[in-house]
């Protein structure tokens, strides 16, 4: 790990403080009440000098992919991309596929739990696979390009580890009917490397679906070490136990058919209202933390 990638990661998590997130929480409570196109414009003001944030996907963050059909997501998917078979791992079979991540997180805004269900698509423009966001829950408040600021979403959230190596997920929706309760067995799974495009190439250009509709604004992208996305612990999806899943379009009825789970800690920054940027691959990953390093 060069010097770089080093100062990336102390730049990120100096980004994060507990009183700057109660400052913001504060200022997010008062925000909450004004029309979305003023909080727009008030972040947008407050952030021209501090264009990033921090944001640290804590360890142990957990994706389980899902096949799809065109017509179970169709009313999620933008006119600007389609559907594209994919895979978590490198050497999988890919399928037409949604998301479920879940993860607990520390960034310069908030501080919680997230738990996000994703189709990955095609951007037909830049030709970019995406994540595509269709649904998400949070245990504190967080902002939606669609909706502005907007509180905890989840009257339940637990998202741990045990001593003996079970991650356990429990979360209830407070308006919806999502659910999930499951418990997993981590102890015995070697990292195996992850589809670059999907992870690397994906996570360049993240877009909303549906109600969660970005305005019609460009995708954008997260700025990190492309080294975090290299490798995750293979789950064997027999060995999870499910005891209730309802999420989205997502159901217990249907079984994933991979997962995998990063047991160290992801650094990303970025923008604090979402922007679209000109990142395409790793290369332009290295030279934007270098930039941002040495400024």
């Amino acid at each position: 790990m060069n010097n770089e990638i080093i100062e990336f990661i102390k730049e990120t998590e100096k980004k994060i403080t507990p009183d700057g997130i109660a400052m913001t929480f504060n200022n997010a409570q008062k925000l909450m009440k004004l029309p979305k196109f003023i909080q727009n414009f008030i972040i947008k003001q407050n952030t021209k000098n501090n264009q990033y944030m921090g944001f640290v996907v804590e360890p142990y963050s957990l994706f389980l992919a899902y096949e799809i059909t065109p017509e179970q997501v169709k009313e999620y998917i933008p006119d600007n991309y389609e559907l594209v078979p994919i895979s978590i791992f490198d050497h999988s079979d890919k399928k037409h596929c949604a998301i479920i991540g879940c993860f607990n997180v520390h960034t310069s805004v908030f501080w919680g739990s997230r738990y996000e269900l994703y189709v990955i698509a095609r951007n037909k423009t830049t030709n970019l696979i995406s994540w595509v966001i269709c649904d998400y829950e949070s245990n504190t408040f967080h902002y939606d390009p669609g909706q502005g600021f907007l509180p905890s979403t989840l009257q339940k959230s637990v998202f741990t580890t045990t001593y003996n190596g079970k991650l356990i997920c429990d979360i209830e929706g407070q308006d919806s009917p999502t659910r999930m309760d499951l418990i997993i067995d981590i102890n015995q799974y070697n990292c195996v490397f992850l589809n670059q495009r999907l992870w690397i190439e994906g996570n360049l250009s993240i877009d909303y679906a549906g109600e969660l509709d970005n305005n019609g604004n460009d995708p954008f992208g997260l700025i990190f070490d492309p080294m975090e996305m290299k490798c995750a612990q293979h789950i064997e999806v027999d060995q999870i136990e499910i005891r209730q899943l309802d999420f989205g379009f997502i159901n217990s009825q249907m079984k994933p058919f991979e997962a995998c789970c990063f047991p160290f800690a992801q650094h990303y920054m970025t923008t604090i209202f979402p922007q679209g940027h000109l990142m395409k691959d790793e290369n332009d990953l290295y030279a934007k933390i270098s930039e941002i390093v040495n400024q």
